[in-house]
C-alpha cells in the first residue's frame, strides 16, 4: 500500500476541519462569595467614580452587567433613593508577543526523490513495473520548522457586589480570557455573561466557561 497518500489525506482532512470550526470564547471564572440562603432586597445600583459617570465605554459594560443581574431577578434601584446592594466593575486589557516554532514534515516517507513517488529507482535498462516498490528506497522523512508571530491579549473582567447597610462584600468574581483579538467591546458581553453562568456558584474554585464567538470583527486569520 502506498504509506504517502493515507498520511497526505490525514493532513488536508485537518486543514479543512480547522477551517470549518466555530471560533470560541475561553474564559476563567473564579467567584469568591459568602452568599445569604436568603436574601429579600435584591435592589441594587451601580457604584462609580467621576471619571466612570463620564465613561460611554464603562457605562456600556455596566449595561451588560445591568442585564444578567436583571436575568438572575435583581431589581434595578438606580432611579430609587436607596438600594440594598452596590455593585461595581473594572476591567483591563493587556498583550504580549508570542513567538511559536513548529516542526513541519516535508517529506513524510512516502516519496523517494530523485526516483520517483513511491516505486523505487527507474533504473534504465530496468522494465519500470508501477506495481512494484521497494521499501528500502523510501527516503526519511523532513523535519522544517515554521515559525509564527502574533500578539496576544489578556482580558480581566472583575465584578462586585456590596450589602450598602454596612459595606459588607458579597460576591466578587473575577474572569480571565485570552485570545487575539484586540477589540474588548467585542468579546466582554462573553465575559460578562461567563461571570454569571454558575451564580453564585461555587466559592474560590476557579472554572472555565465556553462560549461560541459569533460575532467577531477581526480578520478571519484573527482568533478571539
Amino acid at each position: 500500500m502506498k504509506r504517502g497518500f493515507p498520511l497526505m489525506f490525514v493532513a488536508l482532512l485537518a486543514i479543512l476541519l480547522a477551517g470549518c470550526s466555530t471560533p470560541t470564547i475561553r474564559s476563567e471564572v473564579t467567584a469568591f462569595h459568602e452568599w445569604p440562603a436568603q436574601l429579600a432586597d435584591k435592589s441594587f445600583t451601580f457604584e462609580r467614580s467621576n471619571a466612570q459617570n463620564n465613561d460611554l465605554e464603562y457605562r456600556n459594560y455596566e449595561n451588560l452587567v445591568r442585564a444578567e443581574l436583571l436575568r438572575l431577578g435583581f431589581t434595578d434601584a438606580s432611579a430609587a433613593a436607596k438600594a440594598a446592594l452596590k455593585v461595581n466593575l473594572a476591567y483591563r486589557i493587556t498583550d504580549r508577543d508570542v513567538r511559536v516554532v513548529e516542526p513541519v514534515v516535508v517529506n513524510p516517507g512516502g516519496w523517494g526523490p530523485p526516483y520517483g513517488p513511491f516505486y523505487g529507482p527507474r533504473w534504465p535498462y530496468r522494465y519500470y513495473d508501477p506495481f512494484w516498490y521497494d521499501p528500502f528506497w523510501y527516503s526519511p522523512p523532513v523535519v522544517s520548522y515554521s515559525e509564527s508571530n502574533y500578539r496576544l491579549y489578556h482580558r480581566q473582567l472583575q465584578v462586585g457586589i456590596t450589602r450598602a447597610a454596612d459595606g459588607k462584600k458579597l460576591y466578587d468574581v473575577t474572569v480571565v480570557s485570552e485570545g487575539r483579538s484586540p477589540s474588548l467591546a467585542a468579546v466582554m458581553p462573553y465575559m460578562v455573561k461567563s461571570a454569571f453562568a454558575d451564580f453564585p456558584g461555587r466559592s474560590g474554585v476557579p472554572h472555565q466557561v465556553t462560549m461560541e464567538f459569533k460575532d467577531d470583527p477581526a480578520p478571519k486569520n484573527i482568533k478571539p
